[in-house]
């Protein structure tokens, strides 16, 4: 899929870069954060940070690292952070209410018949007979929060196999981590993760596949990319050259693992970047075959499935997990990317 920079992030990218590269500084000069989380799906991060993509486009950009999706927006609300790329939370949405955030891309989504990410049953499940989706009313499911991402998964793959989310047991870990152990140790019966962590976790011997989340939920858009209301309203040269850099380390990245037409060199060195950021304490060579293997395509030039995030929103508010006076105009703004 290509899809193309509109015609203000063009014009307004270039004009940002080209000022940086005619001064030598650049051209937006004060400090920015950027919330990231030590995850495979947050690469392009990575790759943009290290390659020097953000100062290219005027921004003196950092990297500040969460455990969860939900404190990454409470970091952009309270400005402890301009920038931040993951999944869509209940608490994103109601920060979106009081005027706080804006969702301004998209990144992750879930296609069948591409990489993505798996619906995993620990071992002891498994022998238990938890072989498919279908089967898990009565069983336990893995979330870090309620109204979060992976709560909606819960529900998502729920709805597509007739099971009542509420026999459904949502265990609330909090982190990645804990979601990690509980299942590797039986402790919860089921989870929903990205590829990058569930390929290890099958690696490893430490749980087993039953299903796909693209098959329960064809067209997810999984993360999305944020920004304060601030920045969005009046700081549109800033985010014009986020998207901008942000664009370019998401063209390396499908190139090297997803499109598999960068050369090999290439390949080496953006998995070797990867790896300063995530499966640190794993051997560099298994840690570039584990991100081979779990890559999962991002929406070039942050394009967002708009459809997508209001059938979220809609799920929020049928839940009342946020208000239902929740508008798409105080959630997103559109004007920053392509919708698809």
């Amino acid at each position: 899929m290509t899809i193309a920079l509109n015609r203000r992030q063009t014009l307004l990218g270039m004009g940002a870069m080209g000022a940086a590269a005619a001064l030598g500084t650049p051209a937006l000069a004060s400090s920015r954060n950027m919330a990231v989380l030590h995850l495979g799906s947050h690469a392009p991060s990575f790759i943009a940070w290290e390659r020097g993509y953000f100062k290219d486009a005027g921004i003196d950009l950092n990297l500040r690292f969460f455990e969860a999706a939900q404190p990454m927006a409470v970091a952009i609300a309270s400005g402890d952070a301009d920038f931040g790329v993951t999944a869509m939370t209940g608490g994103l949405i109601s920060l979106a209410q009081k005027d706080a955030v804006k969702v301004i891309g998209g990144a992750l989504i879930e296609k069948p018949g591409s990489p993505g990410s798996l619906v995993l049953a620990s071992n002891k499940a498994f022998e238990d007979g938890l072989t498919d989706p279908s089967q898990l009313a009565g069983r336990s499911f893995g979330i870090t929060t309620a109204g979060s991402s992976f709560h909606f998964m819960a529900h998502k793959i729920a709805q597509a196999n007739g099971v009542d989310l509420a026999e459904v047991d949502l265990r609330p870990l909090q982190k990645l981590g804990a979601l990690v152990g509980a299942l590797s140790t039986g402790q919860i019966d089921a989870w929903a993760i990205q590829p990058s962590i569930a390929t290890k976790l099958l690696a490893d011997g430490a749980a087993q596949q039953i299903g796909t989340v693209a098959d329960c939920a064809p067209n997810y858009q999984v993360t999305t990319a944020f920004t304060s209301t601030g920045n969005a309203a009046n700081e549109g040269e800033l985010v014009t050259a986020f998207v901008a850099a942000y664009s370019r380390a998401i063209a390396d990245y499908n190139a090297a693992f997803i499109d598999r037409t960068a050369p090999a060199e290439e390949v080496d060195e953006l998995a070797a970047i990867v790896h300063k950021y995530v499966e640190t304490d794993s051997p560099a060579e298994v840690a570039k075959e584990n991100l081979i293997n779990g890559a999962q395509r991002i929406n070039e030039g942050l394009a967002l499935a708009e459809d997508s995030i209001i059938e979220q929103l809609e799920w929020y508010k049928s839940e009342d997990m946020v208000d239902q006076s929740v508008t798409r105009e105080q959630l997103l703004d559109t004007s920053y990317v392509e919708t698809i």
